[in-house]
C-alpha cells in the first residue's frame, strides 16, 4: 500500500457546505456571537494595539483580509507558508487565514540551529516568509546565503524589516469576504517540526480533519466546572505558534465559542496577573516544574493575585507532587481538576491521569512515578513488544502506540519513516510504557533516554522526580554517561535555587532513600542552566553531547 506523504490537498473533493476546514471555526462563531471576544493578546503579545482584543467578527474579517491578501500575492492553494514567530494575536490570526486559504502554514521553532533552517526550507519550499522582528536577527544570514526575502514583519520587539510590509499593510484594504477555495479534511494545513533529537527534524502533516479532532478530544475535557462551554476563557503564556499545543489549546476554545488568552512567552508574574484579571478558567501550564514555581508565587502573593476563577489546570512530561495538587486546590477551589497529559505532535489525542479519580494510586506513587492513566475515548492505545505482539500483563514494559483519527497524515516527503512509524498498523510513539495491576498506564521513559546501567533499566523520569523534591533543586535531567564498569552511569545534572547550595553526597544519599541503589545516581553535576524547548521540555541530548566527553568516575 502506498502511503501519500507528498499531496497537501485535494486528496478527494468535497461541498464547500459538508467541509471540515480550520479556517471555518472562526467564521461560523461570526453568526451566533459576533461580539464575544475571541482573543486577547497579553502585553507583548500583540504588535498593534487593535489587536489586543478581538470579537469573532473582528477576528474572522482580519483573518479573511489576510486570506485574500495571500492570493493577491500570487500564492496559491497548497503553497507553504513559513512563520518564524512567537506567540502573538498576529501570528495565531495569520495561520488562520493560510488555512481559510487552502494553504499550509509551517510554523517553525525560534530556537532552531541556522544549519536546521536551512534544511528545513529547502525541505519545505515556502512560497512566504513571515517572521517577528525581534527574531529576525536570528535568520538574516540564512535568508541572504539561501537569496529569499522576508515578506511580512511582524513588529513585535523592533521595527519593520527594511524589504517586507508589516502584518497591517499586507491586510489592509483586501475584501472581508470568505475566500472561494474548495476545502477537504483530508487537506494538510500545517506542518510542525519534531524535536529532532537525533538528526533533522521530521516535518509532521496535521490534516484538518486532525486539527478539529484533537481539539474536540480536549473541548471536554477542558470545559470542566463552567455552566455552559462558552463560558471556556483559556490562557497559555506556552507556545501555540510553532507547537502542537494550539491544537487542543486554541482550537477547542473556538469550537466551544470562548475566548483565548494569549501570553508572550513563559512568565510566571505575567501569567497570574493574566489569570486574574481576565478570569481564566482553563490553564495550560506545561512542566509541573513551572507549575510549582507559579503555585509558590501566588501564595507568596495572595493580595495581588486571585486564582479561584480557574477549574480546570493542565500539565505534561511528569507528575505533580500531592502537596502542590492541594496547595493549587486551596487557592483556586475544591472543585479544581487537575490532570496530566501525555502525547506528542503525531498523536496528540492524549492519555490523561486525573490525580482525584485515582486518588489513592495518585497519593502513593506521586511523583516518583510518572502515571498517565488512560487514554483519551478518541484513541485507541496498547502497548506492544518489539515483535509486534500486544502486552497485557502488568509491570511488564513496551511501546505506546496508537490508533486515532487525530493521528498525523505522515511525514512530509519522507514515505520511509511514515512506514516505519505506522509498523503493525499503529503509530509508534517511541515511549515506553506499561500498565499496573488496575490497568493503568504508566510511563517510563522515552525509549532513547532509558538509562542501561549494570544490566538494569532505569528511568530517568523516575529518578529526576525524587531530585526535583529536594528543598535546594531547581531544576534536574538525568542523563546517561559512559562508564567502564557500569556500561552507563546515572548522572542527575542539576541546577540549584538562587542562594541554594548542597554537596553532591548529601543529593545522592537524599536520592538513596527513596530509589534502589541500580536507580540511585552515580554521579551529581552542577550547572548554571539546563538546555530546554520554549515549553520546558529539557533538551537531553544537548546535556548527553556536552558532558559525554568528561572524564568519568570510575
Amino acid at each position: 500500500m502506498k502511503i501519500d506523504v507528498t499531496s497537501l490537498y485535494n486528496r478527494r473533493r468535497v461541498n464547500r457546505w459538508e467541509r471540515t476546514s480550520v479556517g471555518d471555526m472562526l467564521e461560523r462563531l461570526r453568526y451566533s456571537f459576533p461580539d464575544k471576544e475571541a482573543l486577547v493578546g497579553w502585553e507583548g503579545a500583540y504588535a498593534h494595539p487593535d489587536n489586543a482584543r478581538l470579537t469573532y467578527l473582528e477576528a474572522d474579517d482580519k483573518a479573511n483580509q489576510f486570506a485574500n491578501a495571500l492570493f493577491k500575492r500570487g500564492l496559491k492553494k497548497g503553497d507553504r507558508v513559513l512563520f518564524f514567530c512567537d506567540n502573538s494575536v498576529e501570528g495565531f490570526l495569520a495561520k488562520i487565514a493560510v488555512a481559510k486559504a487552502g494553504m499550509v502554514a509551517v510554523p517553525m521553532n525560534t530556537m532552531m540551529a541556522p544549519d536546521v533552517i536551512t534544511y528545513l526550507i529547502n525541505h519545505v519550499e515556502p512560497s512566504l516568509f513571515i517572521a517577528d522582528s525581534e527574531h529576525w536577527p536570528k535568520i538574516e544570514n540564512v535568508f541572504s546565503k539561501l537569496n529569499i526575502q522576508l515578506d511580512i514583519t511582524i513588529p513585535i520587539g523592533g521595527g519593520v524589516i527594511p524589504g517586507s510590509q508589516s502584518f497591517e499593510e499586507f491586510y489592509r484594504g483586501h475584501s472581508k469576504n470568505e475566500p472561494d477555495v474548495e476545502i477537504h479534511g483530508d487537506d494538510i494545513w500545517q506542518m510542525l517540526f519534531t524535536s529532532g533529537t537525533t538528526s533533522m527534524p521530521k516535518c509532521v502533516m496535521v490534516s484538518h480533519t486532525n486539527t478539529y479532532m484533537s481539539a474536540y478530544s480536549f473541548a471536554l475535557s477542558i470545559t470542566r466546572g463552567i455552566s455552559i462551554e462558552n463560558e471556556l476563557k483559556v490562557c497559555s503564556f506556552l507556545p501555540i505558534m510553532f507547537h502542537v499545543a494550539d491544537q487542543i489549546f486554541a482550537y477547542p476554545v473556538f469550537l466551544s465559542g470562548g475566548t483565548f488568552v494569549i501570553g508572550r512567552t513563559l512568565n510566571m508574574p505575567a501569567m497570574a496577573d493574566a489569570i486574574t484579571k481576565e478570569k481564566v478558567t482553563t490553564l495550560w501550564s506545561g512542566s509541573p516544574a513551572f507549575l510549582t514555581g507559579l503555585t509558590d508565587l501566588i501564595l507568596v502573593e495572595r493580595d495581588k493575585y486571585d486564582v479561584s476563577s480557574l477549574k480546570v489546570i493542565v500539565y505534561g512530561w511528569a507528575q505533580l507532587s500531592p502537596d502542590y495538587h492541594e496547595k493549587l486546590k486551596e487557592l483556586c477551589g475544591r472543585d479544581l481538576v487537575t490532570f496530566e497529559i501525555f502525547g506528542q505532535t503525531e498523536s496528540i489525542s492524549c492519555y490523561r491521569f486525573w490525580p482525584d479519580k485515582w486518588s489513592e494510586t495518585y497519593e502513593k506513587n506521586a511523583p516518583e512515578v510518572n502515571y498517565v492513566g488512560v487514554p483519551n475515548p478518541l484513541l485507541a492505545s496498547v502497548i506492544m513488544d518489539e515483535n509486534g505482539s500486544v502486552i497485557n500483563d502488568p509491570r511488564v514494559q513496551g511501546e505506546a502506540v496508537y490508533r486515532s483519527p487525530a493521528v498525523m497524515s505522515g511525514y512530509y516527503k519522507d514515505e520511509e519513516a511514515t512506514r516505519k512509524a505506522f509498523e503493525h498498523g499503529w503509530f509508534h510513539s517511541g515511549d515506553s510504557c506499561m500498565y499496573d495491576e488496575d490497568g493503568l498506564a504508566i510511563m517510563v521513559d522515552r525509549y532513547k533516554d532509558i538509562i542501561k546501567s549494570g544490566g538494569e533499566n532505569v528511568s530517568s523520569i523516575r529518578v529526576e522526580a525524587v531530585l526535583r523534591q529536594h528543598p535546594a533543586v531547581e531544576k534536574v535531567a538525568v542523563i546517561a554517561l559512559p562508564h567502564e564498569k557500569w556500561g552507563e552511569m546515572v548522572t542527575g545534572v542539576v541546577m540549584l535555587k538562587k542562594g541554594k547550595h548542597i554537596a553532591e553526597a548529601e543529593l545522592i544519599s537524599f536520592c538513596r532513600e527513596k530509589l534502589g541503589g541500580f536507580e540511585t545516581p552515580k554521579q551529581i553535576i552542577f550547572t548554571e542552566t539546563i538546555p530546554e524547548t520554549v515549553g520546558g521540555k529539557i533538551l537531553k541530548y544537548r546535556l548527553r553531547e556536552q558532558l559525554g566527553a568528561l572524564n568519568l568516575k570510575s
